[in-house]
């Protein structure tokens, strides 16, 4: 059965999450950062990265996993290259920080790539990959995460669900952005489908037998895209962002639940391109117009009223979102507006939330 949903204001949402985890610890400001990534995921239908995670990121903070007031530091380490280091602050704000100095550089000499050490979980990415493209910059942005993934041939998870995205910016219209777990779906859906009562398709993950599951509360291991395409992305992602800057890598990296008292130590890394370096700005978005317009324009197959680009149906339920509001869960809406920080859920729990 599917949960009741009630729809709420974009400044309510994100007024709810950050007086929820400010009363777990986290600082007015850092709260509030967290409070418009949530929103901005929820708004855009990507609610596995909006809302369901408050009650986790509660927990951790009242349990001393997240470091409340983090040394954040960058250090440039050559023209465009650098290191934001987390001080395992919260994901969404070192990652956000970390891509400032990734635009400054590619501002100044055409590339920028910068990595975040130890740090949080940082969210959707594509609410990074967004700001950079509304500065007429391409983005690339990719970060590991722990092992959920069995690899391809495999029964055992080593990778986690390693999200790449990608963002360009366009002439007139909102940025073309591509955002992707390297699983068939990433852990957030699932978590999104326990708290709406549902079952998930038989193609996202695997039980304890390594066999095909539609129960979301089963699933001992997430499967990767394409079989061995996603399998070689994830362990590209991972070494990007987590051997590229020296932290823990595959099945070493640090479960999201196991204790949630210790800080993550996971990596992040942007590599942002400034298109202006390489050809005329003006011209560049003026044909990844023509590229929209011309694939509005390719006929549909059966079941498609459009062929859209990637980024556009989540502007579409954005827009949606300003209209009729952001639809949240009447469980979370419930936690939200309660007293209670947490409830003692998630920490000392299994890869998949379950507790051992």
């Amino acid at each position: 059965m599917s949960e009741e949903l009630i729809y709420l204001e974009a400044t309510e949402l994100e007024s709810l999450v950050s007086h929820k985890l400010q009363a777990a610890g986290m600082s007015q400001e850092h709260a509030e950062e967290v409070g418009r990534h949530l929103r901005y995921a929820d708004a855009r239908g990507i609610h596995s990265h909006g809302a369901v995670r408050v009650e986790y990121y509660a927990e951790r903070i009242a349990k001393g996993g997240l470091t409340l007031k983090p040394a954040f530091k960058f250090e440039q380490t050559g023209p465009s290259t650098g290191i934001f280091h987390g001080d395992n602050g919260s994901g969404h704000v070192a990652a956000k920080e970390g891509l400032f100095h990734a635009i400054k550089l590619a501002q100044d000499t055409g590339v920028g790539i910068v990595g975040i050490s130890k740090m949080g979980h940082s969210g959707m990415l594509s609410y990074y990959a967004d700001i950079a493209a509304q500065s007429d910059l391409i983005c690339l942005t990719v970060c590991q995460s722990d092992p959920m993934a069995v690899p391809f041939g495999g029964t055992e998870p080593y990778f986690g669900t390693n999200p790449i995205a990608f963002s360009a910016p366009t002439q007139g219209e909102r940025p073309i952005i591509f955002d992707m777990a390297t699983t068939v779906q990433a852990w957030g859906k699932i978590l999104d489908a326990r708290s709406k009562h549902l079952e998930i398709p038989n193609n996202w993950a695997v039980d304890v037998q390594g066999q095909p599951t539609t129960d979301p509360y089963k699933v001992q291991g997430l499967l990767p895209i394409a079989g061995p395409k996603g399998y070689g992305l994830m362990m590209m992602v991972d070494i990007l962002s987590g051997s590229l800057l020296g932290l823990p890598f595959g099945k070493h990296v640090s479960s999201m639940y196991s204790d949630l008292s210790k800080g993550r130590n996971l990596g992040h890394l942007h590599i942002v391109i400034n298109p202006a370096y390489f050809t005329d700005l003006r011209q560049f978005k003026e044909n990844l117009s023509t590229m929209i317009a011309e694939l509005h324009e390719n006929q549909p197959t059966k079941g498609f009223d459009q062929v859209l680009y990637p980024g556009e149906l989540a502007e579409k339920i954005q827009a949606e979102s300003d209209i009729k509001g952001i639809p949240i869960v009447r469980e979370i809406y419930d936690y939200l507006i309660s007293e209670t920080i947490h409830f003692d859920k998630y920490d000392h729990s299994d890869t998949f939330a379950e507790k051992e």
